[in-house]
């Protein structure tokens, strides 16, 4: 008798522990598979920030000019360009493909940043 209450014992823990598993489970692959949220870059005192981004593969960028003169946010290989931006003004961007995106302010050419995506 002793000997039947120890394995149905066991057997409801073995039960309760796989359970407790596969919710795990569950609950880590629908977060793996939620959309990346948008990263904002600041661009202020003539500099983006952060200068360098690295993100994964369908993030959406969002630069924001927090400074008191234009800006722009142009691609050194055409694939985005923002119009002149002035203050509190955002442009978004979504990167689909794998990548490194080099970009600048079309006003003030030395300021520039770069989008590492993955």
């Amino acid at each position: 008798m002793r000997r039947s209450v120890s394995i149905a014992v066991l057997a409801v823990a073995l039960v309760f522990g796989m359970g407790t598993i596969a919710v795990s489970q569950k609950n880590f692959l629908a977060s793996a598979q939620e959309k990346p949220a948008t990263t904002e870059v600041k661009i202020d005192n003539f500099s983006f920030g952060p200068a360098t981004l690295t993100v994964p593969v369908g993030t959406s960028v969002t630069w924001t000019n927090r400074d008191d003169i234009p800006h722009t946010v142009v691609s050194t290989e055409g694939v985005f360009k923002s119009k002149v931006l002035d203050t509190d003004e955002k442009f978004t961007f979504t990167f689909s493909k794998a990548g490194t995106y080099p970009y600048f302010c079309s006003i003030h050419p030395k300021m520039t940043g770069k989008v590492i995506v993955q």
